[in-house]
């Protein structure tokens, strides 16, 4: 840890990585958003999920990198266009969209949306504030007026399992390791999560019978079996000739793809997964 952040600090000596409050980024992620909004400017007054559609495309082909926020010991907006894993992918397209909806688009605007969807109430106060369940995730933004879930009008079904999956592997975490005080506090947001008494999604066994209702470019979570966690990917629907599939950024082929699987049997394929939260994006 202590390694990291000091190559950290030689980078920004070096003028490699750039800082402002609260946010890290390079040269390269500014030089891809100016590159982004000369490309999206023949689409601004085109409909949300035609921006949306428009931006997540733009990326198709960077590689999937794991572990992309986890780069500086104090919690900050990192920024990184040129690698995702499968949450930021979904987060950097969304902030870039309603970057684009603004009068006059900067890449200031761009940290502070990233920001605003990223953390609780759009507020980083350290590693905890950041939302790390996709289940709360999705409330937050709900909250914000960002997103939609739309599984309960859809025909879902509530999951209403105790998440505690982060605090149960602090190994895992390496903010957690040593750190009791930040553990407490992930405990206390997982309290706080648990005390909604669940969210609603898509049983594995409906995704193929609803797929017609699934809009193009909702953000889609697939949810998990798996003991105290909610969600393990994450992407947008994609309509191809009438075919649903996903975009997102995969590990499986290190790089963000358009699936050729359906989401339906895409989560067939996973032992684990039980189904998906669909989540427009307003």
């Amino acid at each position: 840890m202590k390694s990291i952040y000091i190559t950290i600090l030689m980078f920004l000596a070096a003028g490699v990585l750039s800082a402002q409050p609260k946010a890290l980024f390079t040269p390269g992620d500014q030089a891809l958003f100016n590159d982004y909004l000369s490309y999206i400017e023949p689409y601004k007054e085109h409909p949300v999920e035609r921006l949306l559609e428009k931006t997540a495309t733009f990326f198709l082909g960077k590689p999937y990198e794991a572990h992309t926020l986890e780069v500086t010991e104090e919690e900050r907006v990192v920024v990184n266009l040129r690698a995702f894993d499968c949450t930021t992918f979904v987060e950097t397209v969304i902030a870039l969209t309603n970057t684009t909806r603004q009068e006059k688009p900067s890449f200031s605007l761009f940290m502070n949306e990233l920001q605003k969807i990223r953390y609780r109430s759009g507020v980083i106060e350290g590693y905890a504030s950041r939302l790390h369940y996709t289940s709360d995730w999705v409330y937050e933004n709900e909250r914000k007026g960002l997103v939609k879930n739309i599984s309960r009008a859809m025909g879902g079904v509530k999951e209403v399992k105790q998440l505690h999956f982060i605090s149960s592997h602090r190994d895992a975490y390496k903010q957690l390791r040593s750190d009791d005080q930040v553990l407490n506090e992930i405990i206390t947001m997982e309290n706080e999560i648990n005390r909604r008494e669940g969210f609603y999604y898509l049983p594995k066994a409906a995704i193929a019978v609803k797929a017609d209702r699934i809009p193009h470019m909702a953000m889609i979570a697939f949810t998990t079996s798996i003991k105290g966690l909610d969600v393990t990917h994450m992407g947008f629907a994609f309509r191809q000739d009438d075919r649903l599939t996903f975009i997102h950024a995969s590990s499986a082929k290190n790089r963000v793809v358009i699936d050729e699987k359906s989401p339906g049997d895409y989560c067939a394929g996973q032992k684990s997964c039980s189904g998906v939260l669909v989540a427009e994006i307003i």
